[in-house]
């Protein structure tokens, strides 16, 4: 119960920074994904269905806030953290790289999954334009933001993992 809370406030507190204090600091209208982050860590920490529960939820705040159909952004992200589940055997609390190399590879998939659907599909052919002045930047922007939040997002986890082997 413990866990479902605590994940509970970090993704509202993510949503909140993402749309609130990062939006006032974009880049050029770029904004870092902080809820693909605490999905991604999430999946790759705990493995596939925590990482599709926290993607789904992540995904669906997404969705009824600013989403144009209901469903999309929480698919997205729940197959993010799906497939950051399976590096769960060889993630290492210590090494930083994984991480980095796995949540630029998401933030990557979550990008061009919305090129196709929200843009390819309305006849918007414009992959290089949509590459390089949105995609690359969102990747940097967002992995820099997680060399930042991921020690926290870390700490929590671990500290939930000792908090429910004490209580067991």
């Amino acid at each position: 119960m413990v866990r479902k809370l605590v994940v509970f406030l970090m993704i509202i507190i993510g949503y909140l920074l993402q749309t609130t204090l990062f939006k006032a600091i974009s880049l050029a209208g770029i904004v870092p994904n902080i809820l693909l982050i605490i999905t991604s860590s999430f999946g790759f920490m705990r493995g596939k269905n925590e990482g599709m529960l926290i993607g789904f939820a992540a995904g669906l705040l997404v969705d009824i806030f600013f989403g144009q159909m209901l469903g999309f952004y929480a698919f997205v992200y729940m197959f993010i953290g799906f497939l950051n589940g399976f590096f769960r055997r060889i993630f290492y609390p210590e090494d930083i790289k994984l991480p980095m190399i796995l949540i630029g590879a998401s933030e990557l998939l979550y990008c061009f999954i919305c090129y196709i659907f929200l843009f390819l599909l309305r006849g918007k052919m414009r992959l290089g334009y949509y590459f390089v002045h949105i995609m690359i930047p969102d990747i940097v922007y967002t992995i820099l933001v997680t060399l930042i939040i991921y020690k926290g997002i870390l700490f929590v986890n671990e500290w939930l993992e000792t908090y429910e082997k004490r209580r067991a």
